[in-house]
């Protein structure tokens, strides 16, 4: 028999499954009262099989009328936001070098488009005359757009 966190690992996502956009609001008690469980069970669920890494965006209020709001992400999104934060003044060539071949080696994006935003941010980088927001501003645009048409 299966233990309590797949049970309710289970429920989450068939109703998660049930929802064409990938959301669904739902109630600890609605959940424990279903599964036979303690809501701190179901807490524990959300924190640990629920996580931003896995794809999952959760919001959680508790009390009367809480609800727990789980939405599914897909990872491709996850990657390209995290890149998109960790773009800023202070960003190396090298490090949005790494960057691009992340994006190369998982086939997020073809060997032509890689080679094409290396070659604008190497002359991002090497410009005399861009401002560093700028450049920032421009290395963000191409994975905005990549993201995009991906």
């Amino acid at each position: 028999m299966s233990n309590i966190a797949d049970l309710i690992e289970a429920y989450i996502l068939r109703q998660l499954a049930s929802k064409q956009d990938g959301k669904v609001e739902l109630r600890r008690t609605d959940i424990a009262d279903e599964i036979s469980c303690a809501p701190s069970q179901i807490s524990y669920v959300l924190s640990t099989r629920f996580t931003q890494d896995k794809g999952f965006v959760v919001e959680s209020r508790r009390g009367l009328g809480g609800f727990i709001r789980i939405v599914q992400v897909p990872i491709k999104n996850l990657v390209y936001q995290d890149m998109m934060d960790k773009i800023d003044e202070h960003t190396q060539l090298p490090s949005f070098q790494s960057m691009v071949h992340y994006l190369l080696q998982h086939g997020m994006i073809s060997s032509r488009e890689g080679a094409l935003v290396m070659q604008v941010a190497s002359q991002a980088y090497e410009s005399e005359t861009l401002a560093d927001e700028e450049r920032v501003r421009i290395l963000k645009s191409m994975l905005l757009t990549l993201e995009k048409f991906s």
